[in-house]
This record gives structure tokens, C-alpha cells and sequence, in this order.
């Protein structure tokens, strides 16, 4: 039997995410990655990647977002387009149980679209120039206690099709790896 894992897109190609200046984060984060990437090698299974919203409806160029930001429909459905064949392939492999384990899917937390138990928020919105109140729109960013949009999506994609296929942070699926 082939064991699959789904990951969000950043997992495994880093450029397509914001830029970041964060070294500590990025660091982090990078040992993350290698770590849950010697697992998924170790135990042979086989990796699904997710495509990245923000870069397929926005590019590289873009600048971080929060998630109110994302929260209408028409990133939503952009989200839905770029789901489409992701979830035709999900329903393929988990229909296909004899052959085919869905081991999990990887959310990256405190991403507006990909985070799964926390996302970021804030007040932005308007225009960057002439901003009087800038700093404020900047310091009401703060991470709530919920999924990104796109992670919503998937999530009602799945329940509309009855795939049943957990969903874990970075973290928590190092620790399920090792465990199996």
C-alpha cells in the first residue's frame, strides 16, 4: 500500500511564500520542513503538494496579507479553481483504499490561507500611501484561533465529498510520522 501525504505548497517550494525577514522564523521553520521531509523519506511515502493561492492569484511580488483580506468570494473562489484537481485526485485515492492511505494533510499556521489552528487578522485595507494610520492597520495584525481560507475550503471540499483525512500543523505531523 502507498501512503500519501498532502502538503500545503510552501512546505516544499519556500519561494513562493512573502518574503520574510524574520531569520529566526525562517530558520525555524526550514528545520521544520527538513525534519518532516526526512520522515516522509524514511518511511517511504509519497507527497501530494497543494498549490499556493496567494502566489497563483498574486505572484512574488506581493506583500503579506491577512485574512480578512482573503475572507470574500472571489478568493474564495479561486481557491475552489486551483482545489479542483486536488480534490479529484483525493477522491481517487481514497476511494481506492486497498491501494492508496491519505496519512494526513500539512497546514502552515499563521498563514492568512494555510493556517489551520491560527491564522493572522488585522484591520488592513485602503490605500498604503498617505496612510495616516499605518502603524495602527500594522499593529492590529494578531493570530486568531482559526484556519486560513483556504484551509476552509479544502475543508468544506472534503466534507462535500466525504473524505475523511486529517488535518495537522508542521509540527504535529512530524511527531505523527515518527509515530507510525
Amino acid at each position: 500500500m502507498k501512503r500519501i501525504l498532502v502538503v500545503t505548497h510552501c512546505i516544499l517550494n519556500r519561494a513562493s511564500k512573502v518574503e520574510s525577514y524574520n531569520m529566526e522564523e525562517i530558520n525555524e521553520e526550514n528545520d521544520l520542513r527538513k525534519e518532516l521531509l526526512n520522515e516522509v523519506f524514511k518511511k517511504d511515502i509519497e507527497l501530494l503538494q497543494l498549490p499556493c493561492p496567494e502566489f497563483t492569484m498574486y505572484g512574488s511580488k506581493r506583500w503579506g496579507h491577512e485574512k480578512n483580506q482573503f475572507d470574500n468570494p472571489f478568493f474564495k473562489n479561486h481557491c475552489n479553481t486551483i482545489l479542483k484537481p486536488i480534490i479529484e485526485q483525493l477522491i481517487e485515492y481514497y476511494t481506492n483504499k486497498e491501494k492508496f492511505e491519505i496519512v494526513g494533510i500539512v497546514a502552515i499556521d499563521g498563514s492568512p490561507s494555510c493556517g489551520y489552528n491560527f491564522t493572522c487578522k488585522g484591520n488592513y485595507g485602503g490605500e498604503l500611501g498617505g496612510c495616516r494610520s499605518l502603524n495602527e492597520k500594522i499593529e492590529s495584525i494578531a493570530l486568531e484561533n482559526e484556519s486560513g481560507v483556504f484551509i476552509e475550503e479544502l475543508k468544506k471540499l472534503l466534507d462535500i465529498h466525504n473524505i475523511k483525512i486529517p488535518i495537522r500543523t508542521l509540527k504535529d505531523e512530524i511527531i505523527h510520522l515518527k509515530n507510525l
